[in-house]
Order: C-alpha cells, then structure tokens, then sequence
C-alpha cells in the first residue's frame, strides 16, 4: 500500500451506492472536499435527495465513467460491483468497492478530522473493527481544540517564511510552540 492523501477538490469523484453504505461514501467524499461528485444512488429511500452532487437514480454506464478519478462502489450484490469496478476500471479510475478487496484499486481507512489535520488508521483492510477503536481514541486525544493549533502554526510558519527563517528552524521553533503551549500532553494525561 502506498499512503497518500490526494486532493480532489477538482477531479470527479464517482459514487454507485445503495442504503447506508452508499449514504456514508457520499458524506465522506462531501468531506473531503470534493467539488464534482457524480451520485449514482440506487433504491436510496430519499437518503440522497439532498445531496449536492449530480444525482442519477440509476446504474451507470460506460459514459458515466469517462474522466472520473475516483470511483466507490457500496451496498450492491457483487456481481453488480464486480461489473461497475471493470467499467470503472477501464475508463482510467482508482475503484474502491465496500469490503471487497479484490475489487479494490485502495481502501478507506478510518479517519478524525480536525480542520487541515488529518488523522488517518489503517490496517490493510484487513481488521476493521481494530481501525474504528483506534479511531474512537484518537477522536478523544485530538479533539476540535485542534483545528484552532494548526491554524496558529499555520499562521506562525506563514510568518517566519515571510522573515527568511531557515527551514530547519521553522521545524525547531514548530516543536518548541508545540511543547511550550502542551498540545500533546493536555488529553493525554486528563
């Protein structure tokens, strides 16, 4: 596996999905920040009716797939999945289908957002129940308070670039905000 965080805020993202797992891709790429969500939402029971994204209650084909980056696939009988992720797969795209991994290009790992940090676990795909403890603990450590601390290293590294400073010494005096504001020690001791 090769771990990357990609931005997709301009490439089409393509969702085939079904009840709540079709529901939860979508709210996972809607936090990812993507921008050209195609929705693919079959029987959705009205999950998907608010959803901004260009919506079609219907089984893709062929076209829908041309210039697509990314495809999810979840919540179908496998020979469905199994016949999306080759349509998929041969217009170019990266395919994850819900708990297939032999149809998987990658898997999603479980993840905590706190503004730009992302806090990302996983475990091959192989122990996902392990990933959403991992998960829940990390939720507790690192909790909103966070997206305020990247802001202000964001802003002070912003600075220091802006001053010349070198950056081996942006990374010391990041650490050294970091230890003399105890980021790191505050819910690990509560």
């Amino acid at each position: 596996m090769l771990p990357i965080v990609v931005s997709v805020a301009d490439r089409k993202v393509v969702i085939v999905g079904r009840g709540l797992a079709g529901q939860q891709r979508l709210e996972f790429v809607h936090g990812s920040g993507a921008q050209r969500i195609s929705l693919f939402a079959i029987d959705q029971d009205g999950w998907a009716c608010h959803a901004e994204a260009a919506l079609h209650e219907r089984y893709p084909d062929e076209d829908d797939f041309k210039g697509a980056s990314i495809v999810f696939i979840a919540g179908l009988p496998f020979d469905e999945s199994q016949r999306l992720a080759k349509m998929a797969t041969n217009a170019g795209a990266l395919v994850n289908v819900e708990d297939v991994p032999e149809l998987c290009d990658f898997h999603v790992p479980a993840l905590v957002r706190r503004g730009d940090l992302l806090l990302t676990i996983s475990t091959g795909g192989t122990a996902p129940g392990l990933a959403q403890k991992l998960k829940a603990h990390l939720k507790e450590q690192f909790g909103p308070e966070w997206k305020g601390h990247i802001e202000r290293v964001a802003e002070a590294r912003q600075q220091w670039r802006s001053q010349g400073v070198p950056k081996a010494e942006i990374s010391r005096l990041t650490a050294q905000l970091i230890d003399d504001e105890a980021w790191l020690q505050r819910r690990v001791e509560a």
